[in-house]
């Protein structure tokens, strides 16, 4: 299936939930915040949230410093 993640097209495995889809992308999920199709996805609805063809995602990397 296609989906657009930061600005690029992506092709991803079908049946995919928010969850699986940061798993899939090798991303850390206690430092990242979903966007999908402009709205935040609440990260307790990550798991339940499935993710459709023509999605686009923005995912931000939440970064420590000082």
């Amino acid at each position: 299936m296609n989906v657009t993640i930061n600005g690029e097209a992506r092709e991803i495995p079908d049946g995919l939930s928010v969850a699986d889809l940061v798993a899939h992308l090798g991303l850390n999920s206690g430092r990242v915040a979903v966007e999908r199709n402009r709205e935040i996805v609440a990260r307790d609805l990550w798991p339940s949230t499935r993710v459709s063809p023509g999605d686009v995602f923005e995912i931000v990397h939440f970064v420590g410093g000082g």
